[in-house]
Formats: C-alpha cells, sequence, structure tokens
C-alpha cells in the first residue's frame, strides 16, 4: 500500500484558515436540522458542533478526485486507499461561536498510524484543529479520518456491537436524501458517497447513500441539548462504528452518567451501535 513512511513525513504540516460566522449559512443549518431560527441571528451563539460548516476548502473542479473529494495530497497525506472517512474526534468547547464574528483555524497534523484489520488495511490521520478569534481560543479539537480499501466480496462478516444500557431518552432521526444534500451543500463537502446514489451501489458496494458522520454527530449533540436546555457543553468525543444509510430511519439515544457526563449513542434500524460519544456539560 504506498509509500507508508512518506505518508509520516506529513506528521508536523500545518495550515490556518478564516472564515465568519456568516447569517445565511447560520439560518441554512437552522432549515436543514428543522429547527427553528432566531429572528434576530447577528450576535447570538450557534448550537455545538455547527463549526464543521466553516473553513471548507475551495478547489477548482478539475482537481477534485472520482469520488468527489479534492486530489490525494496538498495538506493531507496522498493516501492510496479508495475510502476515506471521518473517523471520530475530541473536541473541548471554551467560548460559543457567535453570529458575525471573524474565526480562523489552525490545523496541525498530529499522527499518522497504519493498523490491519479484519477488512484489510487501514491508515488514521489524526489533525489538531485550535479555532479562535481575536480574543483567543474557541474551540480545541483532534479529528481523525480513517482510509480503507473497497470491501471485498469475500470479506469475513464484520460483528456488529449492540447497546446493553437502556437510554433516559431517545428521538429518532430520518435520512432523507434533502438533508444529506443541504448538509453536503453548507460543507461544501463534494464526497459522491452523500448524494450520488449510483456511485454508492457501483463504485463503493454501499447499499446507499452515506449519512455524514459529523452528521450523526451533530444530531447526538441536537439531543443531549434538546433534553437540558440550560446546560452548557464543555467536552465532546465520539466515535464512528459503522455507517448509516439512507436507507433506513436511525435512532439516536441518551444517557445520564451523573456529574454532568452523557453517554450517548446512535444505532440503525438493526440496533446495531453506529457511533458512540460522551458529552460533558455545565450547568
Amino acid at each position: 500500500m504506498g509509500h507508508k513512511n512518506s505518508y509520516t513525513d506529513w506528521i508536523g504540516r500545518s495550515e490556518t484558515a478564516w472564515d465568519i460566522v456568516d447569517e445565511s449559512r447560520v439560518e441554512r443549518m437552522y432549515a436543514t436540522l428543522n429547527m427553528m431560527s432566531p429572528h434576530q441571528l447577528l450576535g447570538q451563539a450557534i448550537p455545538s458542533l455547527w463549526h464543521w460548516m466553516f473553513f471548507a476548502s475551495v478547489v477548482p473542479f478539475s482537481e477534485l478526485g472520482a469520488d468527489g473529494h479534492p486530489e490525494r495530497g496538498g495538506f493531507l497525506p496522498p493516501v492510496d486507499l479508495a475510502r476515506r472517512m471521518w473517523a471520530g474526534g475530541r473536541l473541548e468547547f471554551t467560548r460559543p461561536l457567535v453570529v458575525g464574528q471573524v474565526i480562523r483555524r489552525e490545523s496541525t497534523i498530529k499522527n499518522v498510524t497504519f493498523k490491519s484489520g479484519r477488512s484489510g488495511e487501514m491508515v488514521f490521520v489524526t489533525v489538531a484543529h485550535q479555532i479562535l478569534d481575536d480574543q483567543g481560543i474557541l474551540i480545541d479539537e483532534e479529528h481523525d479520518i480513517v482510509y480503507r480499501g473497497l470491501a471485498s466480496r469475500n470479506a469475513p462478516s464484520p460483528k456488529f456491537k449492540v447497546m446493553d444500557e437502556l437510554p433516559d431518552f431517545s428521538m429518532e432521526v430520518c435520512p432523507d436524501p434533502v438533508t444529506l444534500f443541504r448538509y453536503s451543500a453548507l460543507t461544501f463537502n463534494g464526497h459522491r458517497i452523500h448524494y450520488d446514489r449510483k456511485y454508492c451501489l457501483e463504485e463503493e458496494g454501499y447499499p446507499g447513500l452515506v449519512f455524514h458522520g459529523p452528521l450523526t454527530a451533530t444530531h447526538l449533540a441536537k439531543l443531549l441539548l434538546s433534553q437540558y436546555k440550560d446546560v452548557l457543553l464543555i467536552r465532546f468525543q465520539f466515535r464512528a462504528v459503522k455507517p448509516i444509510f439512507d436507507t433506513h430511519a436511525f435512532m439516536t439515544h441518551g444517557k445520564g452518567q451523573g456529574a454532568g457526563a452523557y453517554n450517548l449513542w446512535a444505532t440503525d434500524y438493526l440496533g446495531h451501535v453506529a457511533m458512540e460519544a460522551r458529552a460533558t456539560c455545565k450547568v
């Protein structure tokens, strides 16, 4: 698989991006998540995890790969495995993002690791992000990206996890293709697995459109904050376990652990865990 040593040469690379928390995108995210937008947005704090719609990489169409992503290389290492997806992340929130705020993101590749599993070789890239304004840090984040090959027809069936604890609260999510298109548009994400059904079925062997990993995490945070409107999210970590597709509704669940901690998880229509998360809140 490629030149592994050359991938580790990317460790330590950094880049800086600038953006603004504009009213237009925030209002459209409210609509995408089917939430009522405040009448006056300017100066309002935006919900946790909505920062993922900012700092999108903007590249010409001619520089996109067959999967709709920017061609491999540049800031991220040119891993020669067909599938690239969010694997998880860890976030600490110091202050909320506010509509009208000018923000910047300083990103550094923290680590590149190689693993072999039941489904073949995988490469994990961890990127550290700091989001700041002119007063200092807003969010500290570590973002895990996984690269893997296409699934073999002869690969053994994976073992799926079923959660053995009962939730305190739950909510159903219907992964409509329009929602996937809108979220892709808001985040300027050209990855074809989220909107091109023919590509999903014929090129990557998926049974349907893939629900965005960060959107699943956003729904988990939304579930928690809809239950406890007066709490402030200060830490959030999540791990993607298996993909969710637009072919069936899925469930988000939460359970309190005491001292402001909550376990959150998403399950597909078969009850298999698709994402696990842990949130820490301050009242």
